[in-house]
């Protein structure tokens, strides 16, 4: 399990829901034009079905988002869109398996307040925005801003999708199709045809070799 997996159980975890349903909105700023409340809402259109009822709600995604103003802001518009897709299919692959493996620990008649959910959605962006020697930030691989040593080329690990699932989980990559891969993929190509983006070249790690123990340890 990665540190990103770790860090949305702990916050789904080790939040405590209360009462309140309430969002704040405000300004929407840049992000709100790369995927507006239409398009998040289509792509997270069971939310309010499931346990987490709440947790994926559109302004506390844009309330993190503020905290981390290069997201979603760096390149051109297609960029910009791909970015989004990407953050948010890791996204619902790690949290999907979470909320429904814990469900017995939340009130369903309950639902994250504003704040907690911008929480969570913050500390994802934290681990998206900051690169974890030696291996690169997940927004410099998708905005093309990482730049691959001789050492990663010979790994296999070139810019693309695939290296942003090889550095939240270095273990699903490296020996052939892998379904948690597929998953991860097949989001990402969902969330990409909703902002009407194309998808990048290079989306599986099927062979590509895990950056190893870093800074970012992947955990037994």
């Amino acid at each position: 399990m990665s540190l990103w997996v770790f860090s949305v159980v702990f916050l789904v975890l080790s939040y405590q829901p209360t009462g309140s349903s309430a969002e704040q909105c405000g300004d929407l700023g840049d992000l709100g034009s790369i995927i507006p409340r239409s398009q998040y809402d289509e792509m997270f259109k069971h939310r309010k079905d499931c346990t987490s009822k709440g947790f994926y709600s559109y302004d506390p995604f844009i309330s993190a988002a503020k905290s981390y103003p290069a997201f979603a802001t760096t390149g051109d518009t297609a960029t910009r869109k791909r970015e989004v897709a990407a953050f948010l299919a890791q996204t619902s692959h790690e949290t999907t398996e979470v909320w429904t493996s814990h469900r017995s620990r939340l009130d369903k008649q309950s639902r994250p307040s504003h704040n907690q959910c911008s929480d969570s959605f913050k500390s994802a962006f934290w681990f998206w925005m900051t690169p974890q020697s030696p291996k690169p930030s997940c927004h410099n691989v998708i905005t093309g801003r990482w730049q691959p040593s001789a050492a990663d080329r010979s790994a296999g690990r070139v810019p693309g999708y695939d290296v942003i699932t090889n550095i939240i989980n270095g273990g699903e990559c490296s020996h052939g199709k892998d379904s948690r891969v597929d998953d991860r993929i097949g989001y990402y190509k969902r969330y990409c045809n909703i902002l009407g983006v194309g998808y990048g070249n290079n989306l599986d790690c099927y062979r590509q070799k895990s950056f190893g123990n870093g800074l970012l340890l992947e955990c037994m």
